[in-house]
């Protein structure tokens, strides 16, 4: 099939995100983006306006599909072990959103990012509704919804950006793929104890219970006797004042 002038804008942003996952923005060059999209350099501007504008359009994209893919609503946050498990599933298997953001973080730094306006819009809206399921008592208000935000995407998203602290810190699976189930576990456990309200312990409040009412039984007598003896020997003591020396 011909390819056409209404694809170019895909076919640049399609080769754009491999080579802006791989080397950055400062890293690749208008003319290698270029060749890899079998397109002429000036394509690049003419649509994006120069690389800038277009790694702010990759990234964007990818954000939106992330968001599309795993909605965070009051439905989704409810089961939040399984919210964690779907977003855990979605990066392991789109690794270059991650280093599509570090990349970001290294180019800008404290300064706004492109768009962020709009992206911090975005954010807002998955904090008040952590903040109203915080409210209404499904989730634990222990920590700030915003914190609570960043560590649940932290806890689903770290494992595929340093690939090579998991490789020195895990303990060795057997194959693959059960390495892959054995850290999703861990992400959706760790995103319910994080989140999740701690149920009170029956079998610890019944201790304290029957610690508190506890009934004096025939074989304590002697041990109580004792303790009286040692008490009334303390008060006589006390009234006598202390002994005088030998001379």
């Amino acid at each position: 099939m011909p390819r056409t002038k209404e694809d170019i804008p895909a076919r640049l942003k399609r080769a754009a995100g491999e080579l802006f996952a791989a080397s950055g923005p400062d890293g690749t060059t208008v003319d290698e983006i270029a060749r890899s999209a079998g397109v002429n350099r000036e394509r690049v501007y003419a649509y994006f306006g120069g690389k800038d504008g277009l790694f702010a359009t990759v990234l964007g994209d990818e954000l939106l599909a992330i968001a599309q893919a795993v909605p965070l609503d009051a439905a989704s946050i409810a089961n939040v072990g399984a919210f964690a498990g779907k977003l855990f599933d979605y990066h392991t298997n789109n690794p270059r959103l991650q280093r599509l953001l570090q990349w970001e973080a290294l180019l800008f730094g404290s300064r706004p990012v492109p768009d962020e306006v709009k992206r911090r819009e975005h954010y807002q809206q998955k904090v008040d509704v952590i903040a109203e399921a915080q409210r209404d008592g499904t989730l634990s208000d222990e920590i700030p919804p915003g914190d609570l935000l960043f560590l649940l995407i932290a806890i689903a998203a770290w494992w595929s950006a340093v690939p090579q602290i998991l490789r020195m810190t895990e303990a060795g699976s057997p194959t693959p793929a059960s390495a892959a189930r054995r850290r999703r576990a861990s992400a959706v456990r760790a995103a319910e104890l994080l989140a999740l309200k701690k149920p009170a312990c029956p079998g610890q409040a019944a201790a304290g219970r029957r610690r508190r009412h506890r009934r004096w039984l025939p074989g304590d007598r002697p041990r109580l006797e004792r303790t009286a003896a040692h008490r009334r020997r303390g008060r006589i003591g006390a009234r006598r004042g202390p002994r005088r020396a030998a001379a």
